[in-house]
């Protein structure tokens, strides 16, 4: 079965710092574009900046005694491409939120995550699984 890809549109105050932020720092390649938007293909999903200059004012949730960013979205990867990206966001000079760490260590659903801000300031996660059969655990 084809697994459906999503595809999701956020705000940014600035076109060229999306295009540094997701074509050169995360490696996403660019698809369509004009002035006022750009298509990254994110792993597979379409992932579109679309700017827009007024922003919202950001919710944070209490989780493992971080304050994370609500909204955020992101990727669940592999553990080897988890570390990689992380590797490459700090060769990048990128401020972390939450810095990459482990959550559940030795439990169900064993993850590594870590969050950032592009340069808009909408919040990314991204993790990977100890197990990946574990996404949902309880």
């Amino acid at each position: 079965m084809t697994i459906p890809r999503f595809h999701l549109a956020m705000p940014v105050d600035d076109l060229a710092a999306a295009r540094r932020f997701y074509g050169e720092v995360l490696g996403l390649a660019q698809g369509r574009s004009a002035d006022t938007w750009v298509d990254w293909n994110l792993h597979g999903h379409q992932f579109v900046t679309h700017l827009a200059p007024e922003r919202p004012q950001r919710v944070h949730n209490p989780v493992d005694g971080h304050d994370v960013p609500v909204p955020h979205f992101g990727l669940i990867l592999e553990v080897e491409q988890f570390k990689a990206l992380a590797e490459r966001l700090r060769v990048a000079g990128t401020q972390f939120v939450i810095e990459p760490y482990v959550r559940f260590e030795s439990q169900a659903g064993e993850q590594w995550t870590m969050f950032l801000l592009d340069p808009a300031g909408n919040a990314l996660e991204f993790k990977a699984f100890a197990d990946d059969s574990q996404v949902f655990a309880v």
